[in-house]
């Protein structure tokens, strides 16, 4: 096992005014999944395939094992990678591209024929030992793409977006096939995806990144429930986060409320508010799970009309127009009201959210 860590890491390229990375310090533990996470363009491939050397540094430091290994070759690296299109050898049979890494490094031919016959065993993948590249279904090409990985036992799996081509259910499949891998190997690993489930699933750390600069770092728990701003929150949840617009308004000295078109919601209940932090303008911020259609005397009450359902099986989702701005929330199917109802949404100000109207900073 070892860690990665990057110091003041930058990419800068010709001709381009605002460099893609900044400047990027990041340390991932011995043993633990990173997942770099974020919307197109944030930098987060091209972090990873620094790491990989495929990119070189403008400006910092990279060390995997405590090695410097900012100038070292990607071969010297002791690192194997997983791309997003395969990257297999359309010549080669299954067998022969899981072994030509280490065929590279004369390995003897009983220890390659070891390995391979054990990593294509866990795949699924010794009934196509002989078979070419060609006559494979994408989920079986990404998993020979894995077991090549696997094969090599290095110190570092790097994985760049390698779901990305597979219909919804092979994600599932090789997603749960990678955790498994990594459980099993305790290989350090940096994962890179756009998509916030996989982000969810698969990584000890996530790291957010936007415009090339990391926003938060955190379990996919802290990220869940403690987004540092309206960014994060935002982008982590399926629908995602409601946001409200309000005022601070402050009555008889600590009574602090959020205020807003249609609202008045509390802020007892929000402990993370600080007296020492009081912007004039509020951002509220509300998970749809847990907003209710069932009244609560605890609760805050939202007026709307439903302006659209996403009938999800055993779950509607219920898009409602509403004075305090649009409201997503989700609900059983079985009592969800129809297009056009009128209805009642109950907030829990315990629930919510609360960030800096200037800055989207939490509170």
């Amino acid at each position: 096992m070892c860690e990665v860590e990057l110091r003041g890491i930058s990419k800068q390229y010709e001709g381009v005014a605002r460099p893609v990375i900044p400047d990027l310090d990041l340390q991932i533990p011995s043993g633990k999944m990173a997942v770099l996470v974020g919307p197109s363009g944030c930098g987060k491939s091209t972090t990873l395939r620094m790491v990989a050397g495929l990119e070189e540094v403008t400006t910092g430091q990279i060390f995997i094992d405590k090695r410097d290994v900012t100038n070292v070759a990607p071969a010297e690296r002791d690192i194997a990678m997983v791309f997003q299109g395969y990257a297999l050898y359309p010549h080669m049979t299954v067998f022969e591209n899981m072994a030509f890494g280490l065929r590279i490094k004369h390995l003897p031919d009983a220890e390659i024929k070891t390995r391979v016959h054990a990593a294509a065993d866990s795949l699924g993948l010794t009934p196509y030992l002989e078979r070419r590249p060609k006559t494979l279904s994408g989920g079986q090409r990404q998993r020979v793409a894995i077991g090549r990985a696997v094969v090599r036992q290095p110190k570092v799996f790097l994985f760049d977006e390698p779901l990305s081509n597979l219909d919804a259910k092979l994600r599932g499949d090789m997603r749960r096939e990678i955790a498994r891998i990594h459980r099993s190997s305790n290989t350090t690993s940096m994962y890179v995806t756009h998509d916030q489930i996989e982000a969810m699933t698969l990584a000890d750390q996530i790291v957010v990144l936007k415009d090339g600069v990391i926003q938060q770092i955190g379990s996919p728990v802290e990220i869940y429930e403690r987004p540092a701003n309206r960014f994060v929150a935002g982008f982590f949840g399926t629908p995602s986060m409601n946001f409200l617009i309000a005022d601070l308004t402050i009555r008889g000295g600590d009574r602090r409320s959020a205020k807003g078109k249609g609202f008045e919601i509390p802020l007892a209940a929000a402990p993370t508010l600080r007296k020492a932090s009081e912007p004039d303008q509020l951002v509220v911020g509300i998970r749809p799970e847990r907003l209710s259609l069932l009244p609560r005397p605890d609760h805050v009450a939202l007026e709307g009309a439903v302006d659209l359902r996403e009938v999800l099986g055993a779950e509607v989702v219920l898009h409602i127009a509403s004075a305090a701005g649009p409201l997503t929330i989700r609900t059983d199917a079985g009592s969800a009201p129809r297009t056009g109802d009128h209805v009642q949404v109950w907030l829990d100000p315990a629930a919510i959210h609360v960030f800096d109207g200037a800055t989207e900073l939490r509170l």
